[in-house]
């Protein structure tokens, strides 16, 4: 990913939190020469000095099947993101632009198909993503459970190369700053004025 030295997040805390923050990926790797792509939420952990990705996908998409030993694999993490109007800027001659925030982060995975795996990894997505529903999860049966775990494949990454790139206005002026924190703030659209949470976490336009 291009990312000039003042958009290049290096505190791999932030990185994780964002991750985290925003678990809907997108998992690439390639088939047959070819980038695949897939839609999932994932699990963020760190072991040690180790970030681990983990999650499963339906065994009828032909996406598991190219994660081969060896085979490195890309997941993106994207946040919230929006226009930016040169109308914001104290200097007339400038151009519209994006900000966005994301993650990347590569390696290779490991697959499982066993029970136990399975079962450790949608317990563990389901506390993180509605914790209310391990009751009903749970009730619905060992052989119900098992039919749905046949249905799945899991896998985990360690993450061997991170890459971070906050696009936030960081190389403006904190007045400019302060005016597209304030112009995105006020949308009604959530991925906008996330975008103006996000400045306002990073420090920016004060």
């Amino acid at each position: 990913m291009y990312i000039p030295e003042f958009n290049r997040v290096e505190d791999r805390a932030v990185a994780v939190d964002f991750m985290r923050a925003n678990p809907f990926a997108i998992l690439v790797s390639n088939i047959d020469g070819s980038p695949f792509a897939t839609h999932l939420p994932l699990l963020v952990d760190e072991i040690g000095s180790e970030v681990i990705v983990r999650g499963h996908m339906a065994k009828a998409n032909p996406h598991w099947k190219s994660m081969l030993p060896g085979q490195e694999s890309l997941v993106i993490f994207h946040g919230p993101h929006a226009y930016i109007s040169p109308s914001l800027y104290e200097i007339h001659e400038s151009v519209p632009t994006w900000n966005y925030a994301a993650v990347h982060v590569y390696g290779t995975m490991t697959l499982f198909t066993d029970e136990p795996h399975l079962y450790e990894t949608l317990n563990a997505m389901i506390h993180t993503f509605e914790a209310a529903y391990m009751t009903q999860w749970n009730s619905l049966g060992d052989d119900y459970q098992r039919r749905m775990l046949k249905h799945i494949v899991g896998f985990e990454m360690k993450v061997q190369r991170l890459e971070a790139k906050f696009k936030l206005s960081q190389n403006r002026t904190r007045t400019e700053q302060a005016q597209v924190i304030e112009c995105l703030k006020r949308s009604p659209d959530s991925a906008v004025s996330g975008t103006a949470d996000l400045m306002q976490k990073q420090k920016l336009g004060r």
